[in-house]
């Protein structure tokens, strides 16, 4: 915590997460790089975490597949990776990751700042609560809106092509979509899909961490028929087009991101104020143990 000296309030510095690819951990002018293997009660997390700064700020980068590419959408352990960077200090995640479009206006390298998710995910462990300790946090607007608002701008200041919010579609995976599924999720308004987003968003909202979500489209999923010829070499142009852009959007993002962490204005940081609704005397102790970090707030721990 640091103080403001104005004010006379204690203020939170930020410490800005991302979780992606591998080639945005090296952007250019990090400094004071470490990789750190952080422990985490609720398994291993898919890799160690980059401990780095850029011009003042400090950040955390996780590679959400592991460095390689070893972990399935599916086999990621993603209450491990939140618990992971809430111990490592963040307090902004920000999510970039490949993915579909269902919009002929969401053509192969633009980026989506999505606002909502539709998780049709059913093989991964979803909360860190549960029986012995039961609690429940909003999921109405699943994205911090002034981190989403910085990731846009950002984009924008790079002239990269990017639309502020869109659904996000999170399948299970590991297969792609078959036609009808495609054509379904256009029927239900859905704007990209991708297999990765879900259950982290939940994961960190429960953690009260602050998320947004960087969606970089690839490809238009299965529902276009006249595409049953993929081009693979435009489609590897076009991962490591925004692999690059990715790599110039955070790094404007982190330059410009605000030292102290701006409050929530829909109460991410927040969110488990009033969730939890097992009467202190019935919580289960080895489940609150393992929540010293994620809910560690208003637990007083």
């Amino acid at each position: 915590m640091s103080r403001t000296a104005n004010r006379g309030a204690f203020m939170t510095a930020s410490v800005l997460g991302i979780i992606g690819g591998s080639g945005i951990y090296d952007l250019p002018g990090l400094q004071n790089r470490e990789w750190k293997r952080v422990k985490s009660p609720w398994g291993e997390a898919s890799d160690e975490i980059l401990f780095a700064e850029l011009d003042g700020l400090p950040m955390r980068f996780l590679p959400r597949h592991g460095r390689g590419h070893v972990q399935s959408p599916t086999g990621i352990d993603y209450r491990a990776n939140i618990d992971a960077l809430k111990r490592a200090g963040v307090t902004d995640l920000v999510s970039v990751s490949a993915c579909g479009s269902f919009r002929e206006d969401l053509s192969p390298g633009t980026f989506v700042v999505v606002d909502q998710f539709i998780d049709r995910t059913f093989a991964r462990e979803k909360s860190f609560f549960g029986n012995g300790l039961v609690a429940h946090v909003s999921m109405a607007d699943p994205v911090s809106p002034l981190l989403a608002a910085r990731a846009f701008a950002a984009a924008g200041a790079e002239g990269i092509a990017a639309r502020k919010g869109g659904t996000y579609l999170a399948m299970e995976g590991p297969q792609f979509s078959t036609r009808a599924e495609s054509h379904m999720y256009r029927a239900w308004g859905c704007d990209v899909i991708g297999m990765t987003n879900m259950p982290e968003a939940k994961l960190a909202r429960e953690a009260e961490i602050c998320y947004a979500s960087i969606a970089m489209v690839t490809d238009y999923d299965s529902w276009r028929s006249h595409d049953a010829d993929v081009d693979v070499t435009a489609i590897l142009k076009v991962l490591k087009d925004n692999a690059d852009n990715a790599v110039r959007l955070v790094s404007r993002l982190a330059r410009d991101f605000p030292r102290e962490h701006e409050a929530c204005p829909i109460g991410s940081d927040r969110a488990l104020e009033y969730a939890m609704l097992t009467a202190p005397d019935r919580r289960d102790a080895s489940l609150l143990a393992r929540l010293d970090a994620v809910a560690g707030r208003v637990l007083g721990r």
